[in-house]
């Protein structure tokens, strides 16, 4: 990479990066030094778009214009790493910001060299508009002094070519600017050299050219003003097969009969440009080309209904900064159905008329049966619109963009493009200059496409679905079943195209109610046939997206129809494949640029979760035969089940310091890439709270599929997160489920893990007596299987059963038996939970140096193992034996700082239960209205995770401290 001296070609201090021209930096501490190829094509990418996103796709496309490798976002995190540290040390005022989908260029406009030619060609516009034309000219002779060559020039990237080349060709105008600028103050003679050598680097430039004659007709130099045009003329004839534009012609042709019009008024100088002259030639009859106006915009709607916000902020985005000609591309952007040709359309009209008089021009870029069409042929249609016949089209693509670019030139012409699908479809077909707008909608995201504005269109929210089906069948058929409309809108996520098909087929069959299309809608087996009417159709939309897939992003769609959460984790489609890639995002990518999966949530490492409409997901499973065999549906569904088993089992290792407490069975774990696992594993008890829908589809999903290993080792490792958080009811729902699967398949072991965990449940609703039939059963088989642990945690709770009836010698003996099978299953999280145990035995009996002496022990193993709930439940007993020993002061200030640790790791269980503790202890030391604020906390707490017998055993000590019942607790 070049460095500078730090100052431009006018002597004025430089901007810090500089990319007009060899790719250049400096900063406090002089050149800064970037590492030629990738970290400087990635700069460049990021200075083109500055301080806007420029998206991970876009950057991989500039680095590798073919087949990138599969570590291509790793290596464009290591650039951009890198690139940040250059910046920093040598003191660059730019910072480099991750975003959800890429990164971002933070710097003030000034600190690049794009941004101080912009900046002077504004102040040069406004100038001029003031009449202030030397002042102009010296802003504009400043801002292409800024070029050092081709905008970065020796950069190896095609991606970038096409933005480089835009400012290049922006140069270019404010060149001719300038010139006419000149002319208008009579500089003439002193520009004929500049033009002669412009012109000479840029034949084909008409304005250019123009400016030539013009400065030489006014020199006196009439001859070689008209010979400037011929060579011009027969520069065009002979590469293009044209003649002149219209204007040129008519420059031409008033130079020849020395038209008074050319003359420079020293009083008040006339604007000259190549198009001066034009009435006055008109007048004498010079050729009367006819300006061809095209209005090819299809019809608006007269029903439509959208995000008004929405509306009004693509209208200004293709307008803003037309006067400065700055040239806006505008992508709408959305999946199948979403309405987003429609909002195009409807905006297209509302800019035509004021701020496009010049005409627009429309094409869909895919015909009826879904052939892309091609941007040759795009060319070809434009042109005839245009004016041009047939026979003077070109062949060659480039020489019709050429030939387009210079027919838009100077006019307001609005470009819509429809259902783009990719850049090179687009790109030929963008106009050379500002003056011009162009609104593209596509499904995918078109990334390398330079200099855009990007909307996405999301289906409907209620209130405008509902206008919607109004507008269509009448507001007052839907008033008088509103609910029933709520109820479609609903069932087809608010898309407006099927609410078209929906309101279609209620206009066609008024006898029709909306209840009755509910009802055809309902059978999801027949719901896209039924999404049809003429020649609209759901099936018919999505099958465009989908045959645009390559086939192994088409058989992932259809695997992923098999997860039935709400969300779908970037880990899992690689689990779907079994594809071990490190960065499994890469195999869903595809399906969001088609807008067929959605975005949903990005965490802060930049992985990300998406969301399937349902419909997408109905379509998938309708191809999910095709694209498959049974054999590969059944491997997808075991190894999607055993990742969510090999993250929950993790999850519980991180909470409880390893897989303590849990009865290990068989089941085929599948293991996501272990930077994703510490990712989303930081806070694991969080995570399987935000899992939770998924994880209770997935036992669901593993007893369907005949998976009973992996149901019931899932359904019982959930009880770290069903225990801790409250969720009695998940508990016995999801193992229902697993026992119902592990009696159909005769699994012993698996049916004792889950009725020893049901039983469990019940003691931990204080349901005694239903949990012992449970437990002994459970007892009775892992004592047959060999399973030690397993008898360990049933010899636990069968022991909690006797202390409930009053039996502590019994409950000792087995709590001791208990201890001994933890012991030989090397479980020393479960030994420390019956340590606990017995020292609440041994408290009550006033033996405290034995219950010190087990809790300190318990508190010991739990601090080793890393197990916080377990420490919080240790300290808990030393505060209730210090409550025996009526060292009340003591005890608070123990329970205290459990009551903190169970705060702040979410065990609302164990958060009930001290603040009973507090309740009890601010009692004893005559606060009553502390204590009864704490055991106000504590009833609704149980009764938020429905522990209603704890909440009575509050209420009865509130009664006791007060004396009468307390107002109920909410």
């Amino acid at each position: 990479m070049a460095v500078s001296s730090g100052y431009d070609g006018n002597g004025a201090a430089a901007a810090p990066i500089r990319v007009l021209g060899p790719l250049e930096v400096s900063g406090e501490r002089g050149p800064v030094s970037v590492a030629p190829g990738r970290q400087e094509i990635v700069l460049g990418a990021l200075v083109l778009e500055l301080n806007r996103v420029v998206e991970t796709t876009r950057l991989v496309d500039a680095l590798w214009a073919q087949d990138p490798p599969k570590t291509a976002r790793a290596q464009v995190q290591i650039c951009i790493s890198r690139l940040r540290k250059a910046l920093s040390d040598g003191g660059v005022d730019a910072i480099i910001e991750t975003r959800a989908r890429g990164y971002v260029l933070r710097a003030p406009e000034d600190a690049t060299d794009i941004g101080t030619f912009r900046r002077l060609v504004a102040e040069a516009h406004a100038l001029a508009r003031d009449g202030r034309k030397m002042p102009a000219v010296e802003r504009l002779r400043s801002a292409t002094g800024l070029w050092r060559g081709r905008c970065l020039a020796g950069l190896p990237s095609e991606a970038l070519a096409g933005t480089a080349a835009q400012w290049d060709e922006r140069r270019l105008e404010a060149v001719e600017t300038c010139m006419r600028l000149l002319l208008e103050l009579g500089r003439h003679e002193h520009l004929v050299g500049e033009l002669m050598q412009l012109v000479g680097c840029h034949p084909l430039r008409e304005r250019l050219r123009g400016h030539l004659m013009v400065a030489l007709y006014r020199s006196g130099r009439q001859a070689e003003a008209l010979d400037a045009y011929h060579r011009g003329r027969a520069m065009l004839a002979e590469e293009l097969g044209l003649e002149p534009g219209r204007e040129l012609r008519d420059l031409a042709q008033a130079i020849l009969t020395d038209d008074p019009g050319l003359a420079l008024e020293p009083a008040a100088p006339r604007a000259v440009a190549p198009a001066l002259c034009t009435e006055a030639a008109q007048e004498r009859g010079a050729d009367r080309d006819p300006v061809v106006t095209p209005r090819q915009l299809p019809a608006d709607i007269g029903d439509f209904v959208a995000d008004g916000t929405l509306v009004s902020a693509v209208g200004d985005a293709v307008t803003e900064g037309q006067d400065k000609g700055q040239l806006n591309v505008v992508l709408v952007l959305g999946g199948p159905g979403v309405g987003k040709s429609t909002l195009a359309r409807h905006v297209a009209h509302r800019l035509a008329t004021e701020h496009f008089p010049d005409g627009q021009l429309y094409c869909d870029l895919r015909e009826a049966g879904g052939q892309l069409v091609g941007p040759a042929q795009v060319l070809g249609r434009f042109l005839r619109a245009l004016g041009v016949p047939g026979q003077a089209i070109p062949e060659a693509l480039d020489e019709r963009a050429e030939m387009y670019r210079s027919l838009l030139a100077g006019r307001r012409i609005l470009v819509l493009l429809d259902d783009a699908v990719s850049e090179s479809q687009v790109m030929p077909l963008l106009p050379g200059t500002g003056s011009s707008g162009v609104l593209v909608t596509s499904r995918g995201q078109l990334t390398a496409l330079p200099g855009t504005r990007r909307f996405d269109v999301e289906p409907l929210g209620q209130t405008q679905a509902v206008q919607l089906l109004g507008r269509i069948i009448g507001e007052q058929r839907v008033e008088s079943e509103r609910e029933a409309a709520g109820d479609l809108i609903r069932l087809v996520g608010g898309l407006p195209l099927a609410l078209r098909i929906i309101g279609a087929r209620l206009v066609a069959r008024p006898h029709w109610s909306l209840t009755s299309m509910w009802h055809r809608l309902e059978n999801e087996q027949r719901r896209l046939d039924e999404l049809a009417h003429g020649e609209l159709s759901i099936r018919a939309s999505l099958s465009l997206s989908y045959d645009g897939l390559a086939a192994a992003d088409r058989r992932l769609l259809c695997l992923l129809s098999l997860a039935e959460g709400t969300e779908i984790p970037s880990w899992l489609g690689a689990a779907l494949l079994d594809d071990t890639t490190p960065h499994p995002t890469d195999l869903l990518e595809p399906l969001i640029d088609m807008r067929l999966l959605d975005i949903t949530a990005t965490d802060r490492d930049g992985e990300f979760r998406c969301g399937m409409w349902h419909i997408v997901r109905m379509f998938a499973r309708e191809r999910l035969s095709e694209e498959s065999t049974e054999a590969e549906r059944a491997g997808a569904v075991r190894r999607m089940v055993g990742g969510w088993m090999a993250l929950v089992e993790r999850a519980h290792k991180e909470i409880y310091g390893g897989t303590y407490t849990l009865v290990a069975g068989r089941g085929e774990r599948w293991y996501p890439p272990e930077d994703h696992v510490r990712s989303c594993l930081r806070d694991p008890l969080g995570w399987l709270e935000s899992e939770q829908a998924n994880l209770l589809n997935a036992v669901e999903l593993a007893a369907r599929s005949g998976l009973d290993e992996l149901c019931w080792e899932l359904a019982t490792a959930l009880v770290t997160l069903f225990e801790a958080r409250g969720y009695p009811e998940l508990w016995e729902r999801t193992h229902r489920v697993a026992l119902a699967a592990v009696q159909r398949t005769g699994n012993e072991r698996g049916q004792a893990a889950v009725l020893g965990s049901l039983g469990t449940l019940h003691l931990y609703r204080g349901e005694h007596e239903a949990a012992g039939p449970y437990l002994s059963a459970a007892l009775e088989i892992f004592e047959r299987v060999g399973e030690v642990r397993g008898q360990a945690l049933c010899l636990r709770d069968l022991a909690r059963i006797e202390r409930h009836h009053g039996d502590d010698d019994r409950a000792l003996a087995l709590y001791e038996s208990a201890e001994r099978h933890f012991v030989r299953a090397q479980d020393a999280i479960g030994r420390a939970y019956v340590l606990g145990e017995m020292a609440h035995i041994t408290m009550r009996r006033a033996d405290f140096t034995r219950t010190r002496s087990a809790l300190d022990e318990a508190l010991g193993i739990c601090r080793s193992a890393g197990f916080g709930r377990g420490q919080a439940l240790a300290l808990r007993r030393l505060g209730q034996m210090l409550m025996y020993q009526e060292r009340y002061e003591e005890a608070e200030r123990t329970l205290l700082e459990v009551l903190a640790m169970v705060g702040a790791s979410g065990d609302l269980v164990g958060e009930g239960y001290v603040l009973h503790d507090l309740g009890r202890v601010n009692a004893h030391l005559r606060r009553t209205d502390q204590a009864v604020r704490y055991y106000s906390r504590s009833a609704r707490i149980r009764e938020r995770i429905l522990d209603h017998s704890g909440a009575a055993a509050v209420r009865a000590d509130i009664v006791a401290i007060l004396g009468r019942p307390m107002t109920p607790v909410c």
